[in-house]
């Protein structure tokens, strides 16, 4: 084909025309992954194209061990605000719905915000707010810290699980041909880190979350890829810009530090978490009630953690849609609105 008639070709000839060999794209957010089986853009792909979903759901990464701790500090007379996905996702004995129906006080919040407000009008309570997700939501667990101290909450705090994506990247850069790189995430952070991957030998595109900017992300990987080199392209312009959100990287740089961090699945990444600096210590739940040290085991029945590096897709999995289902999940992938199982059977009929 010409160069001509390549540059008339639109996005969605570029996908199905693709000739190429078998190509691994990763979709690292939840949110790509379930709107490209919403849209129906899998049965544009041909069958070299393989989309495979990666670890971007925060709570699917979040570690048995953390939903183990949130129910020690609930059976220990500390009230729990969290997002709702979090309260079924299964501990190692029960899940945060099972401490509440044993007495456990559990409150479903909106944002870390909501949870300062009602630790600030419930002082005979001890509140603790469970911080999880990537950098897109850090900033705002960081304002809770900030208003609590300004407020003088004595009865407020969080328990931390804050992922960051620079070394989980590294971490999966053999499980996938060329990434999708998650929108929201590197609007806050910027473009240098995929640059510096791209330098490193790690294809990506950061893709948006309309169908046009998922087709469009996806043909510009596919046509890339064609070229047999490293790349980068942002294909999110109108909202990723190369500096990212420099107040936001500010404010997380101020409140927390980075730590080693598990996530489930990949283990423990070194430097890929974030805990309250020493100045916010006040406001560690693990420090402020001298929580021990707890150690979660998953059901050796669910593959959760295959299906989060890419070794394996829901559908594999033995219990998937038998077992477990979005009624009864035995893994946080199938709890979660974000997570690969629960997309997988809402849109995939397990046969994808």
């Amino acid at each position: 084909m010409s160069e001509q008639a390549q540059a008339r070709q639109s996005a969605a000839e570029i996908l199905s025309s693709y000739a190429g060999p078998h190509l691994r794209i990763m979709e690292v957010c939840g949110t790509h992954t379930h709107e490209i089986f919403r849209l129906g853009i899998r049965k544009l792909l041909p069958p070299q194209v393989d989309l495979i979903s990666g670890p971007g759901c925060p709570v699917c990464v979040t570690p048995v061990g953390f939903i183990d701790e949130a129910i020690w500090l609930a059976e220990h007379d500390v009230t729990i605000t969290t997002f709702g996905d979090l309260v079924r996702v299964p501990g190692t004995k029960k899940s945060l719905a099972g401490a509440r129906a044993a007495g456990g006080h559990v409150q479903v919040v909106y944002s870390p915000l909501d949870a300062v407000i009602y630790a600030q009008e419930h002082p005979e309570e001890q509140v603790c707010f469970l911080a999880v997700g990537f950098e897109t939501t850090v900033p705002a667990a960081c304002l809770a810290v900030e208003k609590a101290q300004e407020l003088g909450l004595t009865n407020f705090s969080l328990l931390t699980a804050n992922k960051t994506m620079p070394n989980a990247y590294a971490a999966l850069r053999d499980s996938a041909d060329v990434f999708l790189y998650p929108g929201h995430v590197h609007a806050i952070t910027g473009t240098q880190l995929c640059e510096d991957l791209a330098e490193q030998g790690v294809s990506g595109v950061l893709a948006g979350f309309t169908a046009k900017e998922l087709i469009t992300a996806l043909a510009v990987a596919v046509r890339k890829a064609e070229e047999g080199k490293p790349f980068f392209v942002n294909a999110y312009p109108r909202v990723v810009k190369p500096e990212g959100t420099p107040a936001a990287v500010a404010l997380i740089e101020k409140v927390m530090e980075p730590c080693d961090s598990e996530w489930r699945g990949l283990g423990v990444i070194p430097q890929s978490g974030l805990a309250l600096r020493e100045e916010y210590a006040a406001f560690d739940a693990r420090k402020k009630y001298d929580m021990p040290h707890i150690e979660g085991r998953a059901n050796p029945a669910c593959r959760c953690g295959d299906v989060l590096r890419g070794a394996c897709k829901p559908s594999d999995c033995p219990v998937f849609g038998k077992g477990c289902t979005p009624m009864h999940p035995v893994g946080a992938c199938m709890v979660s609105g974000e997570g690969a199982c629960s997309a997988y059977y809402q849109y995939g009929g397990g046969v994808l």
